[in-house]
């Protein structure tokens, strides 16, 4: 039993990266769920499937995304920020900018899980639970 269901999320998909894995099974939840979408749109994995039937909970298959030519990863570094420990908030005027804006940060908001950049759209702060880029 983990602690941490995010932190494991992000390390299973660090690892997978690591060692070149195609693709890396993770059990599912809502806010993992929602993740992996933000990932999706901005292009750091190639596709997603969430399948339900297999456990109670379900899981998550997600299919990493390489270079073409340089057979390189797409997510150089993907960070957990929020840990149980220490929580980390930042209101809408004061989202992080990661890697000059090249990066993301994905945060959990009032008004659902999305980037950056949308909350400062949206005019939201919230908790920032980890950076990709």
């Amino acid at each position: 039993m983990y602690t941490d269901p995010i932190a494991d999320y992000l390390t299973r998909v660090r690892n997978a990266v690591k060692a070149n894995h195609r693709v890396v099974e993770i059990p599912a939840s809502n806010l993992k769920k929602e993740m992996t979408k933000i990932l999706f749109d901005q292009g750091y994995i190639l596709s997603y499937k969430f399948d339900d039937d297999s456990t109670a909970q379900g899981t998550i298959k997600i299919a990493l995304k390489y270079s073409k030519d340089t057979k390189e990863s797409v997510i150089k570094k993907i960070q957990r920020i929020s840990k149980p420990g220490l929580r980390k908030y930042a209101g809408a005027n004061e989202m992080p900018r990661i890697l000059n804006g090249l990066g993301i940060a994905i945060v959990s908001t009032s008004h659902g899980v999305m980037t950056g950049k949308q909350a400062q759209r949206e005019n939201v702060g919230g908790e920032v639970l980890c950076y990709v880029y």
